[in-house]
């Protein structure tokens, strides 16, 4: 029996007596307690069930890189973190199902479709994925499995202080579940349209008498045609162990693993050949979108290690040790649409790709006095190795063509070669950090930190003896002042610098292997947070300076290139209110001022435009309530309005703007003494047709499942 079908079998089969009620939330051994109030303040209790809504959470504490961990309410940045209950409540697959109630967080990729730069934070791409501190690269390839993840945080901005290089979209960090205090055992099986099953072990507590030893271990297994006619085949494991060496000293190890195989996906679009201004009209006649041989192979290593030692009551020391792998194998196509007709020129990209991460940090924290001032001191140094060998038979080229409206029957026949021995590159970050946090009173603080940075590139072109690469040094500082005239209220100002590490140029692009040079960001923000009673609020601007890149067509071949400065300035809010024990309503906003300048000559009609996919106005609307008349019953809703946005940044064609509808449902019962949470949402309730900016947009589609608690 293969390990999908015993999967399968155990969440089907209806075993194991005699277990006890185990508690919704159950918290992990490391994880801090979640206080009664804040327990009353984000929930409502239906039948014995907590029922919680996507408060912020501003009062409890989350990991914030070299600032160490600190309540999100005394943090000086604006981060949205989603725990696995929301996750699971929305059965979210997507990073824009996860952050659907964050208007300034999006992915442009679809589910059921490869996250291909997809994703969006206040309008810029994300590039830094981190699982347990530990650097992935998942730009292209897609998503992170979501079984295994206990949370997902979103930093809005800068991450050259707090992670060090990265691009200045933000970071997007996952956590993975940890063991827990108490036995944990629950299967799940669920079904998506149009043939999905999904199925689901999570499994924890301690071992042994002592309880010093804990595991949480889950396995999930997705496989079937979603509802845009993509073949899921998909198989994830995850296990995770802590252990008590002294009551001074804990040691932690975490692995997940994850082998997809994504079959026929709808094309990915690109729009720089367009001519005209009125688009196609977008159809979701799926069948004729995609390629029936075309495939996206990925398999994701991700394991982390490390020690936590206590040394006082003041001060302890964090080690950390990370390997992330992930292997990509692409038989993905992609088309240019060329007119209203909806005409395109079809492109098979073949590539492989191999890119591992070897990461070591150790941290210092701890508190001390000097006269009226206390200080939260963090510092530490870390290393970071990262390579990347891209396949020797990358493949682009204008293989098909066709029409939107009407079936493609080309196939691909040729031998595809997915080794990776063409194009390695190795990337080293090796750097140190500081930060103080002052302390004047209750009242004020003041965050000052550096972070200095060696970066060096080395492209090897398959001969050792030639590296064109390059090497630099950056500071990165950070500077923020924080008034709290209650303890439930933030004011904050921060500046922070970021360096980008340079890039090689993909092989979509005709000057592939290019190595594009790295460059400096600046950001400055004020905002204010709030978390007191039934309301939570947070609220920001902002200034990201940010050096541009420029994707053009030139004699019909596509070049990417950097020229320029892009300013993001914009305004964003975000607010829950629970109205009563049933009912709690979400608001979000965020209003972009995004310009192109200081291009060179060659680029001056580009001055003054908006930068390509970035849309001036999100808008999120959510809402939970509890059905008083149907005990254990509660529904949930959301919706996004995204603006309008330029393909590119000639600004000459803009895929419109839409909204969506998104609900659900959430019903716990008991059957048979057992515990059981059925769960159900609509996405794209009213089947919107749009085009997004990467791809045909996500027709209506369903998600059912049933979770038993042992």
């Amino acid at each position: 029996m293969s390990l999908r079908h015993a999967l399968l079998a155990g969440v089907l089969g209806v075993t194991g007596a005699g277990s006890a009620w185990l508690p919704a939330r159950a918290q992990p051994a490391s994880a801090a307690p979640v206080s009664a109030d804040t327990e009353t303040e984000a929930s409502t209790s239906v039948s014995g069930v907590t029922v919680t809504g996507a408060k912020t959470r501003l009062d409890e504490p989350a990991a914030s890189g070299a600032l160490g961990q600190r309540r999100l309410l005394d943090t000086p940045y604006s981060i949205t973190v989603v725990d696995s209950e929301e996750i699971d409540k929305r059965q979210a697959t997507t990073i824009a199902q996860i952050f659907a109630h964050d208007p300034a967080v999006f992915s442009f990729a679809t589910a059921g479709t490869t996250n291909w730069w997809g994703t969006q934070i206040r309008g810029l791409g994300v590039r830094n994925y981190y699982i347990d501190d530990v650097p992935l690269l998942l730009y292209w390839g897609g998503d992170f499995p979501l079984e295994p993840v206990e949370s997902v945080q979103a930093l809005k901005g800068l991450s050259g202080f707090m992670y060090g290089f990265g691009a200045p979209g933000g970071v997007i960090a996952y956590r993975t579940k940890r063991p827990t205090v108490a036995p944990l055992l629950t299967t799940e099986l669920g079904y998506r349209n149009d043939s999905v099953l999904h199925a689901h072990l999570d499994a924890g507590g301690p071992v042994g008498q002592d309880g010093k030893l804990g595991y949480r271990l889950n396995l999930a297994s997705e496989n079937g045609t979603a509802y845009n006619g993509a073949g899921v085949d998909r198989l994830t494991g995850s296990l995770a162990l802590e252990y008590q060496i002294s009551p001074d000293l804990n040691a932690y190890a975490t692995l997940t693993a994850e082998r997809s195989n994504l079959k026929h996906e709808p094309f990915q679009v690109y729009w720089n050949a367009f001519e005209g201004g009125i688009l196609p009209r977008p159809t979701y006649d799926y069948d004729n979108l995609r390629v029936a041989n075309s495939y996206y192979k990925s398999d994701t290593v991700a394991f982390a290690t490390g020690l936590d030692w206590t040394l006082s009551d003041a001060w302890s020391v964090d080690l950390t040790y990370g390997y992330t792998r992930k292997k990509h194998r692409s038989n993905k196509m992609f088309i240019d649409l060329l007119n209203s007709a909806g005409d395109y020129n079809g492109y098979a990209y073949n590539f492989a790709e191999l890119d591992q991460n070897h990461f070591g940090q150790a941290m210092l924290k701890g508190q001390l006095e000097s006269g009226p001032i206390r200080h939260e001191i963090v510092a530490g140094a870390s290393y970071m190795v990262s390579t990347a060998d891209f396949g020797a038979g990358y493949y682009w080229s204008n293989d098909f063509d066709g029409n939107i409206y009407r079936p493609q029957s080309f196939v691909v026949t040729r031998p595809i070669d997915f080794s990776t021995e063409g194009l390695p590159s190795e990337e080293r970050q090796t750097a140190v950090f500081v930060s103080d946090t002052l302390h004047f009173g209750e009242r004020w603080q003041a965050v000052v930190g550096l972070r200095r940075t060696r970066y060096e590139l080395r492209d090897l072109d398959g001969d050792p003896a030639v590296d064109s690469g390059y090497r630099t040094s950056a500071t990165s500082p950070t500077i923020a002042l924080i008034y709290k005239p209650v303890d439930h209220v933030s004011l904050y100002g921060s500046y922070v610098e970021s360096m980008e590490g340079g890039a090689r140029v993909s092989g979509e692009y005709a000057n592939v292997g290019e190595v594009l040079g790295a460059t400096v960001s600046k950001q400055r923000e004020l905002g204010v947070k709030y978390a007191h009673g039934a309301l939570g609020l947070t609220a920001a601007a902002f200034r990201v300076e940010r050096a541009n890149q420029i994707d053009s067509l030139v004699d019909g071949l596509r070049y990417l290139t950097q020229d320029g400065l892009t300013l993001y300035k914009g305004v964003e809010a975000s607010g829950d209110y629970q109205v009563s024990r049933d009912l709690r309503l979400g608001l979000g906003a965020i209003h972009l001022d995004p310009t192109i300048t200081d291009v060179s000559p060659q680029n001056q009609s580009l001055r003054g435009n908006i930068p390509a996919e970035a849309a001036r106005w999100q808008v999120t609307a959510n809402a939970e309530y509890a059905v008083p008349a149907v005990e254990g019953l509660s529904l949930h809703g959301d919706a996004r309005y995204f603006g309008k946005a330029p393909t590119e940044d000639d600004n000459v064609l803009f895929i419109p703007s839409r909204t969506l509808v998104n609900v659900g449902f959430r019903y716990e019962t008991r059957i048979s003494g057992q515990r059981v949470a059925f769960t159900g949402n609509i996405n794209n309730l009213f089947d919107k047709k749009y085009w997004g900016l990467g791809n045909i947009g996500e027709g209506i589609n369903g998600a059912l499942s049933a979770k038993v608690y042992w």
